[in-house]
């Protein structure tokens, strides 16, 4: 495989070579050959010059490489002018992150969504697989046979796309009856979101022992996983693994995989990971935020979570927290433990709320509340008496108002209700 890269002078073309040359590794080929260029604008023929063409083409001459890779976008008409000039196979940088979510995608939701942005990519590139059936004749009912596969390969696109798009709206229905589901409970929902390997899937084992795939490469985890994480209390949420992000994600992608991204818009709190030891974190956040905007998550609350402060030089676990005492950052190591405890306490702090605490004499008739207060894990203490039960209990506000609690349920109050 030989790698194409071009420095641009216009920012809104650069892409960076060391997150290309992942891509490419990502894709489990090995990588022959690299060749470097810089132009103020691309060829509208061949991306490149056509002496860079040229010195390509000695490069895969010379190592016998199957594909050339480009790490920038190339429209229908240079992809198919280069692989004539360079008799092989050219794929642009949308078609790599394609391929390398192809293999990675492991549910049949996954699946579907991969396809159809395949699917969808490939219907503007037709033409380049029927170069030998080109259109022999002219005139009015005398088009050659090329055209006419074309229409057929078009109208199969077509038909194909058509019915994955109806699958992935019976997957999207389910979906949306679990999020009914869970709001109904009044269960929140916590999305981890970030730069592709930041962490997000090690964070994530460790809040839930998920066991959940990681490696150290792009895109080791591309199917969503969702687990039940307790904060004590009785209470708990749920806690969403989603795919990570990258500059310049093909917009094929972002619409296949916006079912999938709804969980993200629609969750109560986003923990942002972002990779504390790469210098271009910052640059790397702006990205992950224009994809929440364009899937219209930009308005859900966000704790940042900086990942691998290990690797930091004097770094160390920590919460940073605004002038009103919010924390709205927390330094850890998902890899080594160090800082989770602070991770823990955070998301604590804001799904358990204001505690209060009662002492309730409960009546030998009342085991069924008994029984629904150690579910909560409400109980502090408890003595069996004759008539019943003393107990100390700490509860949620908000909980405490759904039991319904009162004398003729409870039996007389022991003691006056106290707030922590």
């Amino acid at each position: 495989m030989v790698l194409v890269h071009v420095d641009f002078r216009d920012a809104e073309e650069q892409e960076r070579l060391d997150e290309f040359q992942d891509l490419a590794r990502s894709t489990g080929v090995t990588i022959a050959g690299l060749v470097t260029a810089s132009r103020d604008r691309p060829d509208p023929a061949y991306f490149v010059g056509r002496g860079k063409v040229d010195e390509i083409r000695e490069a895969v001459v010379a190592e016998e490489a199957g594909v050339v890779l480009f790490n920038h976008g190339l429209s229908p008409a240079q992809e198919r002018n280069l692989e004539r000039a360079l008799q092989c196979r050219v794929l642009d940088r949308t078609g790599l992150i394609l391929d390398i979510f192809a293999q990675r995608a492991r549910s049949y939701e996954g699946k579907l969504q991969v396809e159809l942005a395949q699917l969808r990519h490939l219907s503007t590139r037709l033409v380049r697989g029927w170069t030998h059936l080109e259109r022999q004749k002219g005139g009015i009912g005398l088009r050659g046979p090329g055209e006419k596969q074309l229409e057929t390969d078009r109208r199969l696109l077509a038909v194909r796309i058509k019915h994955i798009n109806r699958q992935l709206t019976q997957v999207s229905r389910k979906r949306e009856l679990q999020r009914r589901s869970r709001r109904k409970a009044r269960m929140p929902v916590v999305s981890l979101v970030g730069y592709t390997n930041a962490g997000k899937s090690t964070l994530f084992n460790r809040l839930t022992d998920a066991g959940v795939l990681e490696a150290d490469k792009l895109f080791a985890t591309l199917d969503p996983t969702l687990r039940r994480v307790e904060v004590g209390h009785g209470r708990a949420f749920i806690l969403a693994d989603t795919v990570g992000f990258i500059r310049h994600l093909p917009h094929d992608l972002v619409a296949a995989f916006r079912s999938t991204l709804e969980e993200t818009r629609d969750a109560d709190l986003l923990l942002h990971v972002v990779d504390a030891a790469d210098p271009e974190h910052r640059e790397k956040m702006g990205q992950v935020n224009e994809v929440l905007e364009a899937i219209g998550a930009a308005e859900v609350p966000v704790l940042l979570v900086y990942n691998k402060v290990d690797a930091l030089a004097g770094g160390g676990a920590r919460a940073d927290a605004d002038e009103s005492g919010e924390v709205w950052r927390v330094w850890l190591s998902a890899h080594s433990g160090e800082g989770l405890d602070l991770l823990r306490e955070e998301l604590a702090h804001r799904f358990i709320g204001r505690l209060i605490r009662r002492r309730l004499c409960l009546p030998s008739s009342a085991g069924r509340l008994r029984a629904r207060l150690h579910d909560l894990d409400a109980v502090i203490t408890e003595k069996a008496v004759e008539e019943g039960w003393h107990m100390d209990v700490e509860v949620e506000l908000d909980v405490w108002q759904r039991l319904h609690l009162d004398e003729a349920e409870c039996g007389a109050v022991a003691g006056a209700g106290t707030d922590p």
